[in-house]
């Protein structure tokens, strides 16, 4: 769910109980270096990652796509 760009912390935290800070803490320990670098940039102010930065209109909180069958 972190991974995921339009996934906002707020779910993550209602769902595993992890807050923001420590999703972070776990990235940076699970990823290579290069990788928590990539998705720090990706995600740092990044709109869809706060509920409260996103529109109004947007309800779910991941993106249902990526659990298609394929």
């Amino acid at each position: 769910m972190a991974w995921e760009d339009r996934t906002p912390f707020e779910a993550i935290e209602s769902t595993f109980g992890l807050p923001e800070k420590s999703v972070i803490a776990l990235m940076r320990k699970e990823l290579k270096p290069g990788s928590f670098r990539s998705w720090r940039k990706r995600v740092s102010g990044r709109r869809t990652k706060h509920e409260s930065l996103r529109p109004d209109d947007i309800l779910r909180a991941y993106c249902p796509s990526q659990y298609k069958h394929r």
